[in-house]
């Protein structure tokens, strides 16, 4: 039995994007726990965790955010073949490699399913595909940490790890999730089902927050994740410095988001402008004018 789990803090991204999602894909024992979230996101889920952890039949949890659509009908089979894998214990749509802070973006091979999309609504809304920004390998993969929009969690994962509720920010609870599981001997892959991400194209709203939770998460892996041991009368400043640096990065990302965003909605006015009777009816004019300053151009040259 495959049970999906969602913590809800406002209904209108559920009915909207994770409740049809969840519609279209489970099965007829699948159980839904929609849950209203309360406290942090790790208090959130750990709830979820302890609810799916009481259904004897469990295969799977699938832990999605309000604003993930699952437009896959053979999510349900891909993610079994998944974990049919003993050692997996979390899987997901999105992750990397080389991982060394809650950007997860940033690492050094990045995985992405090829029906992942990218959903937002600023510029008139839109989809982009992928991550524009990264360079992503192909799912499946084994990756070091996945992003939090859709996580499937193994039974084993439901039994035996928590979501660090220390980690009161929010920010990073999936990394962190995931590094719990490789650290206690356990796969965490990628696998390539088709999901729709709706969020803003800022990937970072509050800066001040997002930096001190990278910090948080610093003070709990630095060293575990690098092989040294820290040295707390210099790793403070290191952290913090490393959190700006992150958190400036992430706004260059928003921006090429942006970017990409702007292009996509002109491409849209550009061809609804070109269905138009009256483009049609001035395109021969645009020709002449065009072939006139062609000539104009060859006479000068």
């Amino acid at each position: 039995m495959i049970a999906f789990g969602c913590a809800i803090g406002e209904a209108e991204p559920y009915l909207r994007f994770a409740g049809p999602g969840i519609e279209l894909v489970k099965e007829a024992d699948s159980v839904v726990l929609a849950f209203a979230a309360v406290d942090t996101i790790a208090r959130s889920n750990n709830i979820l965790l302890d609810a799916a952890a009481a259904k004897p039949e469990l295969e799977a949890l699938v832990l999605l955010s309000p604003y993930a659509r699952l437009t896959d009908r053979d999510f349900v089979a891909k993610i079994r073949v998944a974990l049919a894998d003993p050692e997996v214990a979390v899987a997901g749509c999105l992750g990397a490699r080389g991982v060394r802070t809650i950007a997860w973006w940033e690492g050094t091979e990045v995985s992405c399913s090829s029906g992942f999309r990218y959903g937002y609504h600023e510029h008139g809304g839109g989809e982009l595909p992928g991550l524009p920004w990264a360079q992503c390998g192909p799912a499946p993969a084994e990756v070091e940490v996945l992003d939090g929009s859709v996580l499937v969690l193994s039974p084993w994962a439901v039994h035996n790890l928590r979501f660090d509720e220390t980690l009161v920010l929010g920010h990073g609870f999936d990394v962190d999730y995931c590094l719990q599981a490789r650290a206690a001997g356990r796969k965490v892959v990628t696998v390539d089902f088709a999901v729709t991400q709706r969020r803003s194209l800022k990937i970072v709203s509050d800066l001040e927050l997002w930096t001190e939770a990278h910090a948080d998460f610093a003070r709990k892996w630095t060293g575990k994740i690098r092989g040294q041991p820290p040295r707390e009368d210099v790793q403070a400043r290191a952290r913090r410095s490393e959190a700006e640096r992150e958190a400036v990065r992430s706004v260059a990302y928003f921006k090429r988001l942006s970017y990409d965003a702007r292009v996509e909605a002109l491409e849209r006015e550009y061809e609804a402008a070109r269905r138009t009777l009256s483009w049609r009816i001035t395109e021969p004019l645009r020709m002449i004018n065009k072939w006139r300053a062609d000539r104009a151009q060859g006479s000068e040259a």
